[in-house]
């Protein structure tokens, strides 16, 4: 069995091992395709049986270039990079990674939160350059410092990350309100439910953790912004489309959003011209909320098994059913 790796790099830059997949047929792996332009996504993927790819678009036409693939794994939970109709009439299966990050992602949300709070980047460099040691007073602090303890945090998509994110927020002493299209899955002891006009007036800090649909697509844009509370904090690391990027931006630039820190932006790697990089007090990291090496050592061994399942016959997490 042909097995080929199209975009390694990024879940293994050589602190993780692919001998789960060795050990299930001859492996190729490619660092990034299209890399230098020598090969194509067709031409990487040649007369292999299974395509493992996390950002690599599998599109029909390479599919009908491919009539080896009788698989395609994904490493990764999104699955739009696959065409999935395509996919589904060659019968070829193609699975995703349903969950291996959720702590590090609500971590994450605390690592940018907690940046806007203190700004402790800003001051470490500023003492390194001098300004403690010149200072005439025993501290000082160049930004409003916050106390998340008695705020409400609102979070919008309450599924595994949300409540974990929701848990750590209540350590913090903060109250929490959630919105959610299905409250009914989730435990209603931990949070208070509210509508999402209600959430959006009554937090300090709005967390976004929902899925991209039709429906939430842009759900971040002036109107929203414009019932939230002068000062609210936003937080993204769920999916960069979610915000409407031109109108947060203006929104930071007036005052009405004190900050935001996002993890994900609408293109990725981010363009030159995206709002956001000139926006004030906007925090912006790129996209590596899921990439602790232990959360990738767990993707990794879930795409292992996702295709070892296959292997023996027994499918497991097909998104194309």
């Amino acid at each position: 069995m042909n097995i080929v790796i199209l975009d390694g790099y990024t879940e293994n830059p050589g602190d993780l091992s692919w001998d789960g997949f060795e050990r299930l047929g001859s492996l190729a792996v490619y660092p990034r395709i299209p890399g230098n332009g020598t090969v194509s996504v067709a031409g990487a993927i040649a007369d292999a049986e299974i395509v493992i790819t996390n950002k690599t678009p599998i599109t029909a036409e390479t599919i009908k270039a491919c009539p080896g693939i009788k698989y395609i794994g994904l490493l990764s939970t999104g699955y739009n990079v696959v065409d999935l109709d395509a996919a589904r009439a060659r019968g070829i299966p193609v699975t995703n990674i349903p969950a291996y990050g959720t702590d590090a992602v609500s971590q994450f949300v605390f690592a940018l939160l907690l940046e806007i709070c203190h700004h402790v980047a800003h001051h470490d460099k500023a003492v390194k350059d001098g300004a403690w040691a010149a200072c005439p007073d025993f501290c000082f602090w160049d930004f409003p410092l916050i106390e998340l303890s008695g705020k409400t945090m609102g979070i919008v998509g309450f599924g595994r990350i949300g409540r974990a994110t929701c848990r750590i927020a209540k350590a913090f002493g903060m109250h929490v309100v959630v919105n959610d299209p299905l409250p009914g899955d989730a435990d209603d002891a931990l949070a208070e439910y509210a509508s999402l006009d209600d959430l959006y007036s009554r937090s300090d800090v709005i967390v976004l953790h929902c899925p991209l649909t039709p429906g939430t697509e842009g759900m971040i844009g002036k109107d929203a912004i414009a019932k939230m509370k002068d000062g609210v904090i936003i937080i993204n690391n769920a999916r960069g489309p979610l915000i409407v990027e031109q109108d947060l931006a203006d929104a930071l630039n007036a005052g009405k959003v004190y900050a935001a820190g996002v993890d994900v932006v609408s293109v990725e790697p981010i363009r030159p011209d995206n709002p956001l990089l000139t926006a004030k007090n906007c925090f912006i990291t790129p996209h590596i909320s899921w990439a602790p090496k232990e959360s990738r050592q767990r993707l990794m061994d879930i795409a292992v098994e996702n295709l070892s399942s296959f292997l023996s016959g027994k499918p497991v997490n097909v998104v194309n059913p």
